[in-house]
């Protein structure tokens, strides 16, 4: 079953990926059933968020039984794409794009950045992990060609908008900004923005503030 409802507030669906991570990790442990306190207290969410979450997608447990990992497993697989090969594109081959081709999803088998561009000439051609460096002038053909639709933004702060553009104009559905700029895209492309400042700052306020 995909996610299609505009129901299901962005705060749930992006718990979705934490969830299934922590259910795998039981499978990994043997464990065949857990309750949402068990989830609650691995994740640090609220369990009533959990339930809540959870009750979006119908029944996924029973009361007083709980969830199975089994059945919890092949949901989140199938609303997360997890069963799906994704091909992954990289624009800006900077100190973070290099590490993000070296590490390139090293424990999601299903998720692989294959190509990387950039625009400088003493990177074009060089090989980063598995991946060859091509020029921004082959972007276009090479998503349409791999029928790639996500990309992520590591470009300076100057070049993020332009790059976004031509992403948009190549048929990218989605990007994951690394960038500082707060880019602009149509409503059909979904943006992230992972801004490592702020999640840094937040860090410490919650160190300061809500230490036990």
């Amino acid at each position: 079953m995909a996610i299609h409802s505009d129901k299901i507030p962005r705060a749930t669906l992006k718990r979705l990926p934490l969830y299934y991570r922590f259910v795998n990790t039981l499978k990994a442990k043997g464990i065949d059933r857990v309750n949402s306190k068990t989830i609650s207290e691995g994740l640090n969410i609220d369990s009533a968020t959990i339930r809540r979450d959870f009750s979006y997608f119908g029944e996924l447990g029973k009361k007083g039984y709980g969830y199975n990992i089994d059945s919890l497993l092949n949901f989140f697989k199938n609303e997360i794409n997890e069963n799906q090969d994704i091909k992954i594109a990289l624009v800006g081959v900077g100190n973070l794009g290099k590490a993000l081709l070296t590490y390139n999803f090293s424990i999601h088998d299903e998720m692989t950045i294959t190509e990387a561009f950039d625009i400088r000439d003493e990177i074009i051609g060089k090989q980063i992990g598995s991946v060859a460096v091509k020029h921004m002038d082959q972007l276009q053909e090479t998503l349409a060609h791999e029928a790639i639709d996500v990309v992520i933004l590591t470009t300076p702060e100057s070049a993020a908008q332009h790059v976004a553009n031509q992403l948009v104009e190549a048929g990218v559905k989605g990007i994951l900004n690394f960038s500082p700029a707060r880019i602009e895209t149509p409503e059909s492309v979904q943006v992230h923005q992972i801004d490592l400042g702020i999640e840094l700052q937040s860090l410490l306020f919650f160190m300061k503030n809500y230490q036990s």
